[in-house]
């Protein structure tokens, strides 16, 4: 193959900024994590222990640019860690309200990321 030999496309410059564009669009995905932590945290809350109602109350979710937190416990609620996960040693078995919630909501949250990324793709090709 000759040194200058070489391929051109059409419309590469504007493949470039399309692709750039995605990648910054799709990197903040603040809402969608939002959204989603808030449907998990919603049913944890429901099925968390409750005797007093202290740890579903320390339930509480956020959303960044990267992804959706669920949270539960703090100074108040110190054994939240334990009645999740468990902890053997004490003879505490795993509740994993949050992870469960997480798994059985997944057909809602994945439609708000599914709608969240198409709202992205159509902003970029100017729908």
């Amino acid at each position: 193959m000759p040194a200058n030999a070489g391929i051109k496309v059409e419309g590469a410059r504007e493949l470039r900024a399309s692709l750039r564009r995605a990648g910054e669009d799709l990197s903040d995905l603040k809402a969608a994590h939002a959204a989603a932590s808030g449907v998990v945290v919603a049913a944890s809350r429901i099925r968390a222990p409750h005797r007093s109602g202290r740890l579903a109350g320390s339930v509480r979710g956020s959303g960044t640019a990267t992804k959706a937190l669920i949270r539960a416990g703090g100074v108040s609620v110190p054994y939240a860690n334990p009645i999740h996960w468990g902890w053997k040693a004490r003879g505490i078995a795993a509740q994993p309200f949050i992870t469960d919630a997480a798994q059985n909501t997944e057909p809602v949250w994945t439609v708000l990321y599914e709608r969240q990324v198409e709202l992205i793709v159509n902003r970029i090709r100017g729908a």
